[in-house]
């Protein structure tokens, strides 16, 4: 693999103990995806080969982790575990007040129920799928601002996770100004293909935020990769390690949610932190009430010092680095093979653009699914569909009412396990599906639940006719339907994702 200075880099880890993963067939695959309904989410971990679904909780642990869990103090309260992991976290957030939780979507659900009522308006540069659907459960509405260039999925510009400041300051000071109860800024912006946030944009966005009495949040699952890029990018940081603006960026914020499934580097996980004392007092009551005590938040002592650990780790430069280059290799094989990518790729997955690659199917006929069948019919892999399936709409008759504004597939790699062997599998499989692409079938939904429809849903493959409105990656040339709600200002790549 070539790093970002197109220079080789070598993974800086060796395998301890390993895993076999399944090597199907064909057929068995085509019966896998048959009995799940046509839906990723319902195979089997041993029908799949290489697993992109999600970099969530997905990593290989450090020796030094395994060795931290024995540590593990279980005390129902005030676990010596806890302790450990809160000096921790209070070291590289600033904030006073910790609380663990199961996992990122706790943490939000606890801080929406606790601060928003209903009719309120969360601003951010794009809310995660759990994020939203959290806001939206707690009476709020989730609103994102991207910035302008995020419009552009070839654009070379180095940080499409920003917020757009003039959208912000104009609804901070605009007639919906009594209804915004908080900025949420996600870092790296899953919704925006893994994007990063400059520190100059975050910086704004706080100083904005303080003008109005708005607090500022973050939600701080991939912060060390948002660090990362932007010591490689951003000018007056280059000379920064990324701990350095790690630290800085929490400093900017009022308090954040947390999956540390991702950049805590363990399997479960996560926290709030908060600088409010009053707001941290009335999260804890709602803490106790539906995770745990206080001082484990519904994770095991032996979890809390894998994640301590985890966040002394996740921000080692040479981890970072060879981390980059896998996702910039995935993206090269990707363009080899004539699948354009949402550019620059990120850190935490490749965004493939499905959209362009299959313009015969419809969005209606979910093409970014289509495309993440085929890459697992034709080699096990699984990966998730980011678009109309995850953020459209269709009438009882299955036509489209609201559409992506992009029909993406995310390839998310799980940290510290897939070599580059594994990688390069991915590459040649996309390139053997791409040779027959305008052969996929599109799929229609038979049955789907009210709510983030895209982890039940059950579908089928349709056959496409000529009278089948077609695809575009340009969502401006769409007369019909309408764009997603959060596509509006400037449209996300909106992310999928599954698991958080």
């Amino acid at each position: 693999m070539k790093g970002v200075d197109d220079v080789p880099v070598m993974e800086p880890f060796r395998a301890k103990v390993v895993e076999p993963i399944p090597l199907t067939t064909r057929a068995q695959r085509e019966q896998a995806l048959r009995r799940a309904h046509h839906n990723l989410f319902d195979l089997r971990a041993e029908e799949v080969t290489i697993d992109l679904l999600t970099d969530s909780g997905t990593g290989a642990l450090s020796a030094a982790q395994m060795a931290a869990a024995m540590l593990g103090d279980e005390s129902y309260a005030g676990a010596r575990s806890f302790h450990r992991f809160r000096t921790v976290v209070e070291d590289l957030t600033s904030y006073p007040h910790v609380l663990p939780v199961h996992q990122g979507r706790a943490a939000e659900r606890i801080l929406f129920s606790t601060l928003l009522r209903p009719g309120q308006i969360t601003l951010g540069n794009t809310h995660f799928d759990t994020t939203r659907a959290n806001v939206e459960l707690a009476g709020g509405q989730a609103r994102d601002l991207p910035c302008p260039e995020a419009a552009d999925l070839d654009s070379p510009h180095r940080f499409k996770g920003d917020i757009d400041l003039d959208a912000l300051h104009r609804t901070l000071t605009g007639q919906d100004s009594p209804r915004v109860a908080a900025v949420v800024m996600t870092l790296t912006s899953n919704g925006m293909g893994g994007q990063p946030v400059s520190m100059a944009n975050l910086a704004e966005t706080a100083r904005l935020c303080r003008a109005h009495g708005v607090p500022l949040f973050l939600d701080a699952a991939r912060f060390a990769e948002n660090a990362w890029l932007v010591t490689r990018h951003e000018p007056g940081y280059r000379d920064h390690s990324p701990r350095e603006v790690a630290e800085e960026a929490f400093r900017l914020a009022d308090g954040c949610t947390a999956s540390m499934k991702k950049d805590g580097l363990v399997n479960t996980g996560g926290f709030l932190g908060l600088r409010d004392r009053d707001l941290a007092q009335r999260c804890e009551l709602l803490l106790v009430a539906t995770e745990g005590f206080p001082t484990y938040g519904g994770l095991a002592g032996r979890d809390l010092d894998m994640l301590a650990q985890g966040l002394v780790e996740v921000t080692d430069p040479d981890y970072l680095r060879a981390r980059a280059s896998t996702t910039a290799y995935l993206a090269e094989l990707a363009r080899a093979a004539g699948v354009a990518v949402v550019e620059p790729p990120g850190v935490h997955a490749v965004y493939l653009n499905a959209g362009r690659l299959l313009p015969h199917i419809p969005p209606h006929r979910f093409p970014g699914h289509a495309l993440a069948c085929a890459l697992y019919l034709e080699g096990g892999i699984r990966g998730v569909e980011c678009g109309s399936l995850y953020l459209g709409k269709e009438d009882e008759h299955g036509d489209p009412v609201i559409s992506a504004p992009w029909e993406l597939v995310r390839l998310a790699i799980p940290r510290r396990v897939y070599s580059q062997g594994h990688i390069e599998h991915v590459g040649r499989t996309l390139a053997r599906v791409a040779q027959h692409a305008d052969r996929l079938p599109g799929y229609r939904i038979t049955e789907q639940p009210t709510l983030l429809r895209h982890f039940k849903s059950k579908l089928e493959p349709v056959p496409l006719h000529t009278d089948e409105p077609r695809s575009t990656t340009d969502p401006t040339a769409r007369s019909s339907p309408e764009p997603h709600p959060a596509a509006m200002s400037a449209p996300p790549c909106n992310t999928l994702t599954p698991s958080r």
